[in-house]
């Protein structure tokens, strides 16, 4: 559910996107309010959950993690345990950056999945995810390059 957001939330909220290191009073003289009431529509944003977190970008080439694998992951049954525990698998593999559960389309969850060579994801593919409670297929597909990679959501201010 959607919540209320005014012209100056969102000012708040774009900033943050574009610097996400920038100082409460900065952010307040960049959206144009005193330094408390800017701290305080922070935390309302943050304890509203709109706020999830900062996070940093980082070059995964510069870091020896150069391959980024698309894998779509089908599944044998689809009840709520064999759901959780999968889903509860993914979150603690650091292989894994993102894992959505699709609709429409043959597979159940797409992962994006970064490693630091192909014979790393082979290795990845055989003895995680072919393992993963409920699989009954993988599917993937190598990135070439990389386009456009940001954390940023599309706000209207």
């Amino acid at each position: 559910m959607a919540i209320a957001l005014d012209r100056l939330d969102r000012r708040i909220l774009l900033a943050l996107q574009e610097n996400p290191d920038i100082s409460t009073a900065d952010l307040a003289a960049q959206v144009g309010l005193s330094h408390t009431p800017c701290w305080r529509r922070l935390k309302r944003l943050e304890e509203e959950g709109i706020i999830l977190g900062r996070a940093l970008l980082l070059n995964a080439k510069a870091l020896d993690l150069p391959i980024t694998v698309f894998a779509e992951v089908r599944l044998k049954q689809h009840d709520e345990d064999t759901l959780e525990a999968l889903e509860q698998v993914v979150r603690t593999r650091a292989e894994i950056v993102e894992c959505f559960c699709m609709a429409g389309g043959e597979g159940d969850y797409l992962m994006r999945i970064i490693v630091s060579s192909v014979e790393s994801y082979e290795h990845f593919l055989k003895k995680v995810l072919l393992h993963l409670p409920g699989v009954a297929a993988v599917n993937s597909r190598f990135a070439l390059s990389c386009v456009k990679l940001t954390t940023s959501l599309p706000i209207v201010a």
